[in-house]
């Protein structure tokens, strides 16, 4: 059980804009960028921040979470963390970029964990 990565996210209505300052705020290239059409969302990552855009309304249901944990197996995760207090609030599945779980930790902290399945993270 590895956490490989931990992103800060932000959340945003124009993710070209956003894109393009934090490319030139950290001297990185965007590693990630894709649609998530789901949910209305589209997330791009560059370092280690996470930007996820839309709408107010696409935004909402996710803007409590502080914080994504790349990890080498959300499953595992998801064992420990029920054994550790944590509380399930978005149960285990299948996403653009892999598998995620949310959950709130014991200390009340909302926090996504993700486990790509082709990136090297």
């Amino acid at each position: 059980m590895e956490i490989k990565k931990i992103l800060t996210r932000l959340y945003v209505n124009d993710i070209n804009t956003a894109i393009e300052f934090y490319k030139k705020l950290l001297n990185q290239d965007c590693d990630l960028r894709f649609k998530y059409t789901e949910m209305n969302l589209e997330l791009a990552q560059i370092g280690n921040i996470l930007i996820l855009g839309g709408n107010h309304e696409a935004l909402k249901p996710f803007k409590d979470t502080k914080a994504t944990f790349l990890v080498d197996s959300v499953i595992e995760f998801r064992e420990f963390l029920l054994k550790n207090d944590a509380v399930i609030v978005r149960d285990l599945k299948k996403v653009p970029t892999g598998m995620n779980l949310t959950v709130k930790h014991l200390d009340g902290t909302i926090v996504e964990y993700v486990e790509h399945k082709n990136i090297n993270s």
